[in-house]
């Protein structure tokens, strides 16, 4: 079987959730080119090797663009803070190496109309390119959009949708890089928000036309993590400023009428990695919880009034989105099997010459949005979705 040389760069969370999946897919599917999980890349040349030895790198770089120049690599996976991922993927493209970009896709819409149009010139020329939204991969999320296509639900009225967690709720929190809006663009918006942005639009099949959002910073300054202050282990006594939103609600139309509200927040106490989404349509209604995530909850409004109640479907059969490699019935999966799913879709589409969803013209799409609920904030007006 042939190779497909992956070059990662980052190993922090996203990195490891990456290098799990390249070593997972080819043992669980049947896949028509063989990951090769040649290079890792960080700036720290002793942790980068720790690293790579514990998830199961061959070799190390220091820095990424030599990766543009190494013939066993064929497929560059951006797992780092979103300040680099316009420079880093477009050289990568332009170096006819494919891409994989973690999300968002970028900081700003700028930065991710350079990547979009990067994409689909290399796209010409046989170079594939995807960005990351991994719970688009969930079963229960597969099947949910299933239902919608076949029109089990009718015509869509109201999309619900939260992503709450609370690792921030405590206001001595240390101050890192996802709380800097130059590394990381925003806060609560576009770390979780663009997922449940992406996951309604990929349910419903419709496009986010219009915003109206709000968002606040409850916290405006916090202690300076080991990583900007150069302290070992925990944070010291500087304290610096929060430069992006903690939590981030607005308002939506979709293009064939929907409603939709949405809200983003690192600040729901007791709540870890809640995902919620609810659409109501015209026949029924569909219901789901990540922190449940084996299930999808199915309201048919056909049903006579007598029986009829939301139907609780555990999504773990051979017929669910790509269960059938995994374990028997009932045998749950968890966070890490979507970033395995993503990578079997990636190389299946590299192998067939298909261009992978979801695109980074979809994650320019999601990008306009983020930007428009900024812009909504600030203007107190509703904001039109270009494009």
């Amino acid at each position: 079987m042939t190779n497909l040389g992956i070059g990662l760069i980052g190993y922090a969370f996203m990195g490891a959730a990456h290098s799990q999946a390249w070593r997972n897919a080819p043992r669980f599917f049947d896949l028509p080119l063989n990951p090769a999980m040649n290079v890792l890349c960080g700036r720290n040349a002793d942790a980068v090797q720790a690293a790579a030895g514990k998830l199961g790198w061959a070799q190390t770089e220091t820095d990424w663009r030599k990766l543009l120049t190494r013939d066993d690599v064929q497929l560059i996976d951006v797992c780092t803070p979103g300040d680099s991922h316009a420079e880093i993927a477009i050289a990568a493209l332009e170096a006819g190496k494919h891409v994989l970009c973690e999300k968002p896709l970028a900081n700003t819409v700028a930065e991710a109309e350079a990547m979009a149009a990067a994409a689909a010139k290399a796209a010409g020329q046989g170079i594939r390119s995807m960005v990351g939204f991994t719970y688009r991969r969930v079963p229960a999320i597969g099947l949910a959009r299933k239902l919608v296509a076949e029109g089990k639900i009718g015509e869509i009225r109201h999309v619900r949708a939260q992503y709450l967690q609370d690792w921030i709720a405590d206001p001595e929190a240390p101050l890192s890089w996802r709380l800097d809006k130059e590394k990381a663009g925003s806060g609560a918006l576009g770390d979780i928000g663009a997922h449940i942005v992406d996951l309604t639009q990929y349910i419903t099949g419709d496009r986010i036309t219009e915003v109206s959002g709000q968002l606040e910073t409850f916290v405006k300054e916090r202690p300076v993590a080991a990583e900007h202050s150069g302290l070992a282990g925990t944070a010291g006594s500087e304290r610096g400023p929060v430069t992006v939103d903690d939590a981030a609600i607005f308002l939506a139309r979709f293009g064939d009428g929907a409603l939709g509200v949405f809200e983003a927040t690192r600040f729901a106490t007791g709540r870890k990695n809640a995902i919620r989404i609810e659409i109501n349509g015209s026949k029924g209604s569909l219901a789901f919880d990540f922190e449940d995530m084996n299930l999808l909850h199915f309201y048919d409004a056909t049903e006579p009034a007598e029986t009829a109640g939301f139907r609780r479907i555990l999504a773990t059969e051979p017929v669910h989105p790509y269960v059938a490699a995994w374990w028997p019935p009932g045998h749950l999966l968890g966070y890490e099997h979507g970033f395995t799913h993503q990578v079997v879709d990636l190389v299946t589409a590299i192998a067939e010459g298909a261009d992978p969803t979801p695109s980074f013209a979809d994650g320019l799409q999601v990008q306009r949005v983020l930007a428009a609920v900024e812009d909504s904030s600030t203007s107190r007006e509703w904001q039109e979705i270009p494009g």
